[in-house]
């Protein structure tokens, strides 16, 4: 289990680092693929992680329930060591419902999760849609949920969307996110 150090390398205010990854549905996506939305939501999350994992049905809740905003999953893990994390296995959860995001991307050479600074599963990053590109709003945990096991009290991301997509200062205060690390390939 990793807690978020708070130093990470984007700060609130700093634009999205730009991408280009495959998608489950065999779709090349781009940040440029969801500025039709408000407001963008990018984990860095995986399949076999349980803190990863206890956090499916509200990334699914959250794409489900706001329309201008995309939740977009990015699995940055080294799928050889860890098999459960392979692009055929995100394609399966998708395929059986179990993942609804607005897309599910496949960052196989890790080099975007490093330009975000990712450093755990789940690490989200809350972006506004400034029309120029996405600026980081909120970068923090899901809910107060902060082990598999844990009942959720307070969630904190639903607040966070809810306020910016009304136009409101975010009234929740930001937490590291909690989860296993990322699995970094050896270089």
């Amino acid at each position: 289990m990793v807690l978020l150090e708070s130093d990470s390398e984007l700060e609130l205010g700093d634009e999205a680092p730009a991408f280009e990854l495959p998608g489950t549905d065999g779709e090349t996506y781009s940040l440029a693929s969801f500025g039709a939305y408000d407001a963008l939501l990018v984990v860095f999350t995986c399949n076999h992680c349980p803190y990863a994992k206890a956090k499916f049905d509200e990334l699914n809740h959250l794409a489900a329930a706001y329309d201008d905003l995309a939740v977009v999953g990015i699995n940055p893990n080294d799928a050889e060591e860890y098999p459960d994390d392979s692009f055929d296995r995100m394609k399966e959860l998708v395929a059986d419902g179990t993942i609804q995001y607005t897309a599910y991307l496949h960052d196989e050479s890790q080099d975007v999760a490093a330009s975000y600074g990712a450093v755990c599963t789940p690490d989200p990053f809350l972006f506004e849609n400034t029309g120029d590109g996405f600026e980081l709003v909120f970068h923090s945990r899901i809910d107060d949920a902060m082990s598999p096991d844990d009942d959720v009290t307070e969630y904190e991301m639903r607040e966070a969307v809810e306020a910016l997509l009304a136009g409101e200062e975010i009234p929740v205060e930001e937490y590291p996110s909690q989860g296993c690390s990322i699995k970094w390939k050896d270089e």
